[in-house]
């Protein structure tokens, strides 16, 4: 695992100022499309990430858009479903916000690639369970540890870290 941790730090870590989703501003950003981007690292990532996938679980759903390539490698080592979330549903063809396997009335988890605030899960889980999905659990990739998995647990949102910013830290 801390050679993992070693190269997505090495791989996705940068250093400069950045603008989060969250509206906070950073000094260091993991880039996640460096580490879904090389396939040999991704998929190492998703066969340690399925060990974290609650049993019970029926559909994965990947975020837009960074979860969505984590989501299919996911998918290949569980053999579960997939479906992919958008922010806000297409105003055409199919006009759903849920992609993929169908949600309704099945246990769903939430799979991300990187959390800060944890604001883009609630929302999605949110817009899942208006759809009848039941989602209590969320992974990620890395969490930067800064509320995020107090936000979701205030959500009724259990998040499973592969790593945390200590971790990667510590790598």
């Amino acid at each position: 695992m801390r050679a993992l941790a070693r190269q997505i730090s090495d791989v996705s870590r940068v250093r400069g100022d950045f603008v989060l989703r969250s509206g906070r501003t950073a000094t260091e950003y993991f880039d996640k499309y460096k580490f879904e981007a090389e396939p040999a690292l991704l998929d190492a990532i998703a066969g340690r990430l399925a060990a974290l996938v609650p049993p019970g679980t029926e559909v994965l759903a990947g975020l837009e858009m960074g979860g969505i390539a984590v989501v299919t490698a996911l998918g290949r080592h569980t053999g579960l479903p997939c479906a992919f979330v958008r922010k806000q549903a297409k105003p055409y063809g199919t006009a759903r916000l849920a992609e993929g396997a169908d949600v309704s009335g099945r246990q769903v988890l939430v799979v991300e690639d990187v959390v800060t605030s944890g604001g883009q899960i609630v929302i999605s889980t949110g817009q899942l369970r208006d759809l009848g999905a039941r989602v209590d659990a969320a992974v990620c990739v890395i969490d930067r540890e800064e509320g995020g998995a107090t936000a979701l647990a205030a959500a009724g949102i259990a998040l499973h870290a592969l790593f945390t910013r200590g971790d990667l830290d510590a790598a």
